[in-house]
């Protein structure tokens, strides 16, 4: 998938519009060789993902051994809306608190002073984090009115052509 193509999926309005959730799925191969999925939280910053975690977290074994991940961005309505995401995961370790973080935690429910807390809860407990950073490599929104999963579409054409037969 060449690079036009993903921007073109990356900026339709459905798609923005998920790329401003908080949340995603990553999935990932551990160091075992099984698979993983993860939920986690998320930042969009225009070209790439961030994803922001410990500096002890066991995922971080495993994309070092092999960066490559997907991601999913949905939504819980009928139909849903799904982004679909491949990349490779680059890992940056940080001092301190990267700002992404902060971000992608900015949108949850919380006071002014549940806020200041949590903050600082956050800061006198990490000294440093990783930021893992996917510039996507392939990507695939499916909404159900305009896009379906590809097997889906692959039956409809099939169908279609059985019934001009």
């Amino acid at each position: 998938m060449d690079r036009t193509e993903i921007t073109e999926i990356l900026n339709r309005p459905i798609s923005q519009k998920l790329l401003a959730r908080d949340l995603t799925r990553m999935a990932y191969v551990a160091t075992d060789g099984t698979p993983r999925t993860i939920p986690i939280g998320f930042t969009w910053n225009g070209t790439e993902i961030v994803l922001c975690t410990s500096t002890n977290a066991p995922k971080l074994h495993a994309l070092r051994k092999n960066p490559m991940v997907a991601l999913t961005i949905d939504t819980e309505i009928h139909p849903p809306e799904l982004l679909l995401i491949r990349g490779r995961a680059e890992l940056d370790v940080v001092d301190g608190i990267p700002a992404e973080y902060l971000q992608m935690n900015g949108s949850y429910q919380m006071t002014a002073e549940q806020r200041v807390e949590w903050e600082a809860g956050v800061r006198s407990l990490y000294d440093g984090m990783v930021r893992i950073v996917v510039t996507p490599t392939w990507a695939k929104l499916i909404d159900f009115d305009t896009t379906l999963p590809t097997p889906v579409e692959e039956l409809m054409r099939q169908r279609a052509q059985r019934q001009s037969a």
